[in-house]
């Protein structure tokens, strides 16, 4: 069982950053592949980025491809995903969520087990 929380998200105007955080309890969290989703009301919920148990291998949406950096810390449990050049379309909840497989990383919903609750972002023009 894991259990994630989100963190760091908020109102910024278009052009600045942001950093949100998910922490996961349970000691198994190096296991698995963490990944990051968001949801704009009515729209489905997308992906965004996804990084392997190890932080060896990433893959991105390509609307975020070179403004967004997805890391993790597997001593801290944590994994982040650093926003750049924030646009008003980047608003949204904003999911972190663990998948098993192995040394893989994982870019559908269906591919993973937990999810956070959600960090809102709120971009303004």
């Amino acid at each position: 069982q894991v259990q994630l929380v989100e963190s760091g998200g908020g109102l910024v105007q278009a052009g600045a950053s942001l950093r949100l955080s998910c922490a996961a309890s349970g000691r198994t969290f190096s296991r698995y592949a963490m990944g990051w989703f968001r949801q704009a009301p009515g729209v489905e919920r997308n992906f965004v980025a996804t990084i392997s148990w190890d932080g060896g291998v990433t893959y991105y949406a390509e609307f975020v491809k070179g403004r967004f950096t997805i890391s993790r810390d597997n001593a801290k449990n944590t994994v982040y995903l650093q926003m750049n050049t924030l646009k008003p379309e980047d608003a949204a909840v904003y999911y972190c969520a663990a998948a098993n497989v192995g040394a893989g990383v994982a870019a559908t919903r269906g591919m993973y087990d937990y999810w956070g609750q959600g960090t809102q972002v709120t971009v303004s023009s």
